[in-house]
């Protein structure tokens, strides 16, 4: 037999970097041995460098649990919160490679109050390996991963049994676990599993097929990751280029840079871009080596077009004959990840792609029990919760369902104060409401309703505590501008809750809704050309940001009653705080529920300190823009 050619360095780095990726996960129960297994992967791979097999060695002896032996699990359990209490916290990444593929992995937490590093380590894999105890079988956790790696698009699972040692290699026993979790997969929509027996601390059927479990004829677990055919995604949409940067060197060239995320394109095409639905076609493909004549799933490439079109970051630039669709009301699966609640009305930035919008969720159809799968009735979603949810965006978006297409399916929450990531989910379907409401054009807009009151519309939004004085000097400055002979209304929080929100309690989601049927009203009544006065406690920032962000610029008021909490307790006209007090009345602001302060009101009244007369003096001089 002759030898294998030698190949050049060159030759080597192409043949390598051909090789096609696979990206995977590896869940299950906490101690299923997830750990280890990925550990004794990279240990047989011989991937380690000689500096991290000493680590390991020293590792194993401070704080393994194999009696001196290597305790592969080290290698991935990198925190030393983990190391010390021999458990997977965070989702560790990890890069290897095989003559055959490219693997990236993340080993994810087993336990319930990680659900929501588990699900960022699904949102990019391929396949998610699920590991079982042999002694234990299939466990409540297994369920959970189950499910979040079917929410997350995973369609390939390779079920791993683990510590075969430890049942005296006995296939009943896998056999029957086999069976009852291939059932699970698919009532989940799971269609694809592979049952491998292992044992990870031995290294059987790891990187090479078991001597110890002959009855077995499949492959190891590493060979079926090498081989296991992942179809490309999106194969049958037309094509779809988010846009991530608008390219303009000079004033000679704009180009358009993003990857493909589904079919191809060749210089002539026709294109569609979304959401605004101008029309052209592809003149050139570049990239860094040069101009092509083809681009396909998964090519970062920069198209420039034949005409000059408004195109941002965040558009879907598509096929004119097969584009996404565009809606700015869906249902969607979410996982909430943030300590505090999700509430439905609550204003949040959702990032699709590279486009960010507006967005609420109007409402909770229900919550899903990722343990059991029930469906729950819900108002709230706590962390690691999910739901199934209606969006609504205050701007269309292009889009396709998840299940079809990742990239265009997939969002995030973010948090509009901190900018934090609260929420992840995936787009089911665009409502149909959508396509049945639109805006009727009115020859008589707000700007004729104003010239005809003569007077320029506004909203002032008094807020602070139950006692603080705003309802007195709401009423005190409606007077002064009645007397002016200006046109105003005012909308004041108990009188309202007798009729357009009799319905609503004093819970958080029933405080965001009581802002938001309010927020609407004002609005009408300003279109409405009116100067409308708003005196509502409205304890959180968040709404206080929602209802501004309904009125153009100048328009509303912010108007910071800021009267200590002793001072209002004193007074206590209504007897509210003594009732707070006593624990008859739950959910109080200012005793068991929080007052969000104002950060940058227009206005801010020393509630405490001056007259009531005083201080409408100063929102009077406020509104005139006599500062």
């Amino acid at each position: 037999m002759g030898r294998e050619p030698i190949l050049s360095v060159d030759d080597y780095l192409a043949r390598h970097e051909s090789k096609d990726l696979l990206r995977f996960i590896t869940c299950g129960s906490v101690d299923d041995g997830k750990s280890t297994l990925l550990g004794r992967l990279l240990y047989d791979t011989k991937v380690l460098f000689d500096d991290q097999l000493a680590a390991l060695e020293g590792d194993s002896l401070r704080h393994g649990t194999q009696n001196g032996e290597l305790d592969f699990a080290l290698l991935v359990d990198g925190l030393s919160a983990e190391r010390e209490q021999g458990i997977t916290i965070d989702v560790a990444y990890r890069f290897f490679t095989t003559e055959r593929r490219k693997f990236i992995v993340a080993d994810c937490p087993g336990h319930e109050q990680y659900t929501r590093n588990m699900a960022t380590g699904a949102s990019t894999a391929d396949l998610a390996v699920v590991l079982i105890d042999a002694r234990k079988g299939v466990l409540t956790q297994t369920r959970r991963h189950t499910y979040i790696a079917a929410l997350l698009g995973i369609r390939h699972v390779l079920l791993a049994v683990n510590k075969m040692d430890l049942v005296g290699y006995d296939e009943t026993t896998f056999r029957a676990i086999e069976a009852e979790y291939t059932t699970l997969a698919a009532d989940m929509g799971i269609p694809q599993v592979s049952a491998i027996p292992v044992s990870a601390l031995r290294g059987e059927n790891i990187s090479a097929r078991a001597t110890a479990m002959p009855w077995f004829d499949g492959p190891s677990l590493l060979e079926h990751l090498e081989t296991v055919a992942i179809q490309p995604p999106a194969q049958t949409l037309g094509f779809r280029l988010p846009v991530q940067w608008v390219c303009r060197p000079d004033q000679n060239f704009r180009g358009y840079a993003g990857p493909v995320v589904a079919g191809s394109i060749a210089p002539g095409d026709e294109v569609v871009v979304l959401p605004g639905g101008a029309r052209s076609r592809v003149a050139r493909i570049v990239t860094a080596d040069g101009d092509r004549t083809q681009a396909t799933v998964g090519d970062a490439v920069t198209l420039t077009l034949e005409d000059e079109r408004d195109i941002s970051r965040g558009d879907v630039i598509a096929a004119a004959g097969d584009p996404p669709q565009v809606a700015d009301q869906f249902a969607a699966h979410l996982l909430w990840m943030d300590e505090s609640a999700l509430l439905p009305g609550r204003g949040y930035w959702l990032k699709i792609g590279a486009r960010t919008v507006g967005a609420q969720v109007t409402e909770i159809k229900h919550k899903v029990d990722v343990n059991t799968q029930d469906e729950l009735a819900a108002k709230r979603l706590e962390l690691n919760e999910v739901g199934y949810c209606n969006l609504s965006l205050d701007q269309p978006v292009a889009f396709e369902p998840y299940a079809t297409c990742r990239e265009l399916g997939a969002f995030i929450l973010i948090d509009r104060q901190t900018n934090a990531t609260v929420g992840a989910g995936t787009l089911d379907f665009a409502l149909r409401r959508a396509d049945n409401i639109h805006w009727q054009h009115l020859d008589i807009d707000r700007a004729a309703r104003a010239r005809l009151k003569g007077q320029a519309p506004a909203c002032l939004w008094f807020t602070g505590l139950s006692g603080s004085g705003k309802s007195t000097v709401a009423n005190l400055v409606e007077k002064r501008l009645f007397a002016m002979g200006r046109h105003t209304y005012l909308l004041d929080g108990d009188n309202v809750r007798h009729g357009l929100n009799r319905d609503l309690g004093f819970t958080d989601e029933d405080r965001v809704e009581n802002i938001r049927r309010v927020a609407e009203v004002a609005r009408l009544m300003v279109d409405a050309g009116l100067i409308v006065l708003v005196s509502f406690i409205s304890p959180f920032r968040g709404e206080r940001r929602m209802a501004r962000e309904l009125f153009a610029p100048g328009e509303f008021h912010e108007v910071f009653v800021d009267t200590p909490l002793a001072v209002c307790e004193a007074r206590d006209v209504k007897g509210l705080y003594a009732k707070a007090r006593a624990g008859s009345i739950k959910n109080f602001t200012g005793i068991d529920s929080p007052y969000e302060a104002p950060e940058a009101p227009e206005v801010h009244l020393q509630g405490g300190e001056e007259a009531p007369e005083q201080l409408a003096e100063r929102v009077i001089r406020e509104l005139l823009g006599e500062h």
